[in-house]
């Protein structure tokens, strides 16, 4: 019999698509997806439904924001019940009100549930010991977890979980690429380079200070900047670019082909702030990359050989990086090829995939042995 695998999520963004369709492609497995939709604030690209797989369109009710935010999914419960899993997958946030319930009735009827994070970082400040002991009594109801990174698997095994109940799936979102890496045309008087930003524009990212990074180059390295996507502070970056360094473009949101050719003209990435999965799609197209650590996926993913990890608030480090990089182009193209080797052979949704399938039959033999 198939094993009848189900995942909850909050919102299941556009990226998270190509990953979700080769998991329901497995053989002996029937994939079941719970998720609704964002808050209209957060600009989120997400789906409604997904080829080949059984995905039910939750209600979302959001309560409050910023660090006392809580999601509801009234339908959670009932859908679980009627779908009546195997094994289920959640997104490890004791903020998703809902969840608790659920994992609960899985207990119940003796089914494991694996959770899904980035982590375990400690809460500071007031409350902090009661926030961070009901994320503990949370997290203990869990038969193990799917960790992002390295930090995240790290952090859940001083959580109080076994080894070999910790499994790393390195976040992808690109599968790894088939053809060869893409051959750029060198830098000249008549071709200036373009460094890329791809994601949502919000103030975390600091686009701002790319812009103003951009505008500080010494004239003849100054690159035409492409932005890629929307958010909130479009309007705001758009003032500031047109200020201090009109040779910026804002392109919206793109995606498929229009995408993938703006990957190929680019000649460097930069993730200014935190968060960013256009960071390992980059790297496909063998582009060298500089991101600033923030959840700890970036350091699984970059390194040395392939780009540069900066601190994601220091915007003279940010300076001198870029600087860096468009001052020694034969550098940038061996990082990009570094980094075009890292998706092809480590991460990349292919291996995302190998891991949730690794999850799911130890989980559920641990449990057979019981």
């Amino acid at each position: 019999m198939p094993i009848r695998l189900a995942i909850q999520q909050r919102v299941i963004p556009a990226y998270r698509v190509p990953f979700l369709e080769l998991l329901s492609s497995q053989p002996n497995l029937e994939l079941g997806v719970f998720a609704g939709a964002p808050r209209e604030n957060e600009r989120i690209n997400y789906v409604k439904q997904i080829s080949h797989v059984d995905f039910h369109f939750s209600n979302n009710i959001h309560i409050l924001k910023g660090g006392f935010y809580f999601c509801v999914q009234p339908s959670f419960n009932n859908w679980i019940r009627q779908w009546d899993p195997d094994i289920l997958i959640v997104e490890a946030n004791p903020r998703y009100l809902s969840t608790t319930g659920v994992v609960k009735w899985m207990s119940r009827n003796f089914k494991p549930v694996l959770g899904w994070g980035l982590g375990v970082p400690q809460y500071t400040g007031m409350l902090s010991n009661i926030r961070n002991n009901s994320r503990q009594k949370f997290l203990s109801a869990f038969s193990g977890m799917i960790a992002y990174s390295q930090l995240g698997a790290k952090q859940y095994i001083q959580a109080g979980f076994c080894s070999d109940q910790v499994f790393i799936a390195k976040n992808a979102t690109a599968p790894a690429p088939s053809t060869l890496p893409p051959q750029r045309m060198d830098f000249s008087e008549s071709r200036k380079p373009i460094i890329l930003y791809v994601g949502r524009l919000q103030k975390r990212k600091r686009i701002d200070s790319l812009i103003r990074v951009c505008g500080q180059l010494p004239e003849k390295l100054q690159p035409e900047l492409w932005i890629v996507g929307e958010g909130e502070i479009r309007s705001e970056l758009e003032m500031l670019a047109e200020s201090i360094y009109p040779n910026t473009k804002f392109w919206g949101e793109k995606f498929g082909n229009e995408l993938e050719s703006i990957f190929i003209k680019a000649d460097l990435f930069v993730l200014p702030g935190t968060g960013g999965l256009a960071v390992q799609q980059a790297m496909s197209f063998a582009l060298p990359v500089i991101v600033a650590e923030g959840d700890g996926t970036q350091s699984d993913l970059v390194n040395q050989t392939n780009g540069w990890n900066i601190s994601p608030n220091d915007e003279n480090q940010l300076f001198a990086t870029v600087l860096e990089a468009l001052s020694v182009p034969e550098i940038m193209r061996e990082k990009g090829y570094a980094g075009y080797q890292t998706v092809k052979n480590d991460v990349n949704i292919e291996n995302m995939v190998s891991v949730f399938l690794e999850a799911v039959t130890e989980t559920l033999s641990r449990k057979t042995q019981k």
